[in-house]
């Protein structure tokens, strides 16, 4: 029989340790573990590296103070294109940057899933990438090619945290999205993974959910499975629901000392009563 791996969000952060290298799926603005990045706000964690297609995760982060390096190859909210309170910290010098290609990071987190200490990758040849990285190394095919690689090393996690539309008690997680944005590459290359969905369901309703491709994450991987509903808010969780644009904006144009008071001052009820509350205060949920 399944073990039952059911936590809550902040049972998850108090299993982390600060200076731990955190990896955090999802993309940009799409798909993130929001959730659990904010239980990862109201811990006592700090001095992390956290490697991200990186997003509001990281500008939140960042902002307070949590992060020591990000590894990353953008920090982006999608239709906002550069992360505002990411790019606040990085021009402060408050962290650390590790900026590399996007196929670069994959190859990264593949090598780092296959436990292998680096994989060989063309991306970042002929470009700034190995200019600003003078710890890469290039490798040279031992066939009669020969050809000049660049030797991406693993980007081991201690822990991944993913944000998925369904999951089982045991740990299996399935996305009905577009996109699987390289969540099983988390997981796979973390020593812990940890799993939210907007809602946990029967093992076999998985399967009827959606094509065998969607079940995305295997239990085997999983440590701790967190249902949140609406725990991507506010990047998007499609089909579940869409970005919420005029959060986001709300976000990128508030400091962060104001942000957190009004909406990060509480656990994740108060959160999202506190969205509900702006919402009929300014109609800011229309056109979600």
């Amino acid at each position: 029989m399944s073990r039952d791996k059911t936590l809550t969000a902040d049972d998850v952060a108090g299993r982390l340790r600060s200076g731990m290298t955190i990896g955090i799926g999802g993309w940009g603005s799409r798909r993130k573990p929001m959730a659990l990045v904010r239980a990862l706000l109201r811990s006592d964690l700090t001095e992390l590296t956290v490697v991200s297609y990186a997003g509001p995760d990281v500008g939140l982060l960042a902002a307070a103070g949590k992060i020591r390096r990000l590894v990353a190859p953008f920090a982006t909210l999608d239709s906002i294109p550069l992360e505002p309170h990411f790019r606040a910290a990085r021009e402060a010098g408050r962290i650390a940057l590790t900026e590399v290609d996007e196929a670069m990071f994959m190859w990264g987190l593949r090598a780092a899933a296959n436990r292998l200490p680096f994989l060989p990758v063309r991306a970042g040849l002929g470009s700034d990438v190995m200019r600003v990285n003078p710890g890469l190394r290039t490798v040279t095919s031992p066939y009669e090619d020969g050809e000049t690689l660049v030797a991406m090393p693993a980007l081991r996690l201690d822990a991944a945290l993913v944000h998925l539309n369904r999951a089982d008690r045991s740990g299996n997680g399935q996305y009905l999205g577009p996109d699987p944005y390289f969540d099983d590459l988390f997981c796979g290359a973390a020593e812990e993974a940890y799993v939210s969905c907007e809602r946990i369901v029967d093992t076999a309703e998985l399967a009827e959910g959606g094509p065998p491709q969607s079940l995305l994450i295997k239990r085997h991987r999983v440590s701790g499975v967190v249902e949140a509903p609406n725990g991507a808010h506010f990047t998007s969780c499609a089909p579940d629901h869409g970005r919420d644009e005029p959060f986001q904006k709300l976000y990128a144009t508030t400091p962060y000392p104001q942000f957190r008071a009004r909406f990060l001052d509480g656990d994740e009820q108060a959160y999202q009563a506190a969205v509900e509350v702006w919402r009929r205060e300014t109609d800011g949920g229309e056109g979600r």
